[in-house]
């Protein structure tokens, strides 16, 4: 089997397991894990999966451009967003990541709703101008483009003085052995920092993001409250997770 052949091959499995297993696959065509470890790193380079420990797992569409991301998965964003607006309880301080799945929670806020919000994003700031009831407080920092949020030490120094009831996370991957995911590594470290400051987080993770995996790890599914999704409850991905499932219809 010629070598674009195998990659063909990989990329097919990828989609129909939502995984490789190197050592496996190798024994089944019969050559070396070190030809489908090669074949994976140029698939890897070309944007095409995600590495991982002893094979690979489907890149998530969610590290595409913040202008790019607004027309993905809209519906299911929408129907994650408004399950997620409901955990926003009256008189409660939520912190709100950035990202398009947390500014479609802001659209389905309620307008009379009576709450604090903390956030990163100047994005969602701003779009939570015509909730008249809310307290917005915008921590700043280095302006990450990809997502619209503040991050860096400073952005980390501040969200330390917080106290919140919620966090509502936006991730790139949501996998039962990766766990959640993004593709910056300041951008992790600034949402373990925001997450640490609040009793309960909840990741917003819209269909395409189940499954996938990204560079670097945000926290284990063991330290979240749960996830909300938009995948059924006949994925196999969903049923694998650890953690407690919001179903958003």
């Amino acid at each position: 089997m010629l070598a674009a052949q195998r990659r063909d091959l990989l990329l097919e499995r990828l989609n129909r397991d939502g995984r490789i297993i190197a050592k496996d696959l190798a024994a089944e065509l019969g050559i070396s894990e070190d030809s489908i470890r090669r074949d994976l790193r140029e698939l890897a380079a070309a944007g095409l999966c995600q590495r991982v420990y002893g094979g690979a797992l489907p890149v998530s569409p969610a590290i595409a451009d913040y202008a790019t991301r607004q027309h993905v998965e809209v519906s299911g964003k929408q129907r994650v967003a408004a399950a997620a607006a409901a955990l926003i309880e009256p008189g409660s301080t939520a912190i709100l990541d950035g990202g398009t799945t947390t500014l479609a929670v802001v659209r389905a806020l309620s307008l009379d709703l009576r709450a604090t919000v903390v956030t990163h994003s100047p994005t969602v700031a701003s779009a939570l101008a015509g909730h008249h009831d809310v307290e917005v407080y915008l921590i700043g920092g280095r302006l990450f483009k990809h997502s619209m949020v503040a991050c860096g030490a400073a952005a980390v120094e501040a969200a330390r003085g917080l106290h919140a009831d919620l966090f509502l996370l936006g991730v790139t991957g949501v996998h039962p052995e990766a766990g959640l995911t993004t593709d910056d590594a300041d951008e992790a470290a600034m949402k373990r920092a925001l997450a640490r400051q609040a009793a309960d987080t909840y990741v917003l993770a819209s269909s395409e993001k189940i499954g996938a995996a990204s560079r670097f790890t945000v926290l284990p599914l063991a330290d979240v409250a749960g996830v909300v999704t938009d995948a059924g409850s006949e994925n196999a991905t969903v049923r694998a997770l650890s953690t407690p499932i919001i179903h958003a219809t």
